[in-house]
């Protein structure tokens, strides 16, 4: 048994993090791993853990909470009928052929190499989510044949070495191909789930690299983190949601992207600079 003092600053951490990523998640429709994957690093590594494997941990943990929230996610959203079932089932098998590779990928990497790759996609989101035009195109429609075959594996192998769900690069990609905002962002809970689902499997699998984890660590998912978001998210979420209705979000939205760049750039600042 591990001692309530390592357990109490760990769970007060995941707390505040987990109400954070909700009310964000409900604020502006953007899933928690971008906002998770950074702050269970830096939360983890300011109470001593790691630093070897700890990435990989953060990832695993943050695909785990996804794997939730996407299906409370596209059942809301199914409900309504917005979740694009052609889009979603042709996708599904390239994106989770490219997740698990993604896995045995971040199994293999070291964390500094993890976090670079986070650190660059994640100015990418920013820049994309502070600065993208709703009336940028790409084509008419989604893209098919040898396109969607390289297309599909890629939106899931970045999503994983992220840590993030669908939303982050499926709403996007969506979007840039003329689906409608609302469907986009329905059917990317979607890919989330088909992201999460075998990658969850593949980190709790795999045996993990890091020697000083955070307790309650089963492979790559800690077991504390994943309860504790998930519980909070459910409570949070309704919180950001309410709030988007009360406030304009688009400055919300371009005060994200920023703050996403910053996380991301002190990402790369640590990889580079220990």
């Amino acid at each position: 048994m591990y001692d309530l003092s390592v357990l109490l600053p760990m769970l007060a951490l995941i707390l505040v993090i987990g109400a954070f990523a909700g009310v964000i998640a409900g604020l502006l429709g953007v899933g928690g791993g971008i906002v998770l994957v950074p702050a269970f690093y830096f939360a983890f590594e300011g109470l001593g853990y790691g630093p070897e494997g700890l990435m990989q941990i953060c990832l695993g943990t943050s695909l785990a909470t996804i794997v939730v929230t996407s299906i409370r996610s596209m059942v809301a959203h199914n409900r309504k009928g917005a979740v694009d079932w052609p889009i979603l089932k042709s996708w599904a098998p390239g994106i989770a052929i490219g997740a698990l590779v993604g896995v045995v990928a971040a199994n293999g990497l070291r964390g500094e190499v993890l976090m670079v790759i986070f650190g660059v996609l994640g100015v990418i989101v920013g820049l994309y989510l502070g600065f993208g035009r709703p009336t940028w195109r790409l084509g008419a429609e989604m893209p098919k044949g040898v396109a969607r075959a390289a297309t599909s594996p890629a939106l899931g192998f970045l999503s994983v070495l992220m840590g993030i769900g669908g939303g982050s690069f499926g709403v996007p990609l969506m979007s840039l191909y003329g689906v409608a905002i609302h469907r986009a962002v329905a059917t990317a809970s979607g890919f989330g789930l088909v992201i999460a689902v075998p990658s969850v499997i593949g980190f709790l699998l795999l045996p993990g690299m890091a020697e000083n984890r955070p307790p309650y660590t089963i492979g790559q998912v800690n077991l504390v983190a994943f309860v504790v978001v998930v519980a909070m998210t459910l409570i949070t979420t309704p919180w950001g949601v309410r709030l988007a209705h009360a406030m304009d979000p688009k400055p919300l939205k371009r005060a994200f992207a920023v703050f996403i760049m910053v996380m991301a750039l002190n990402m790369l600042r640590k990889a580079f600079m220990g």
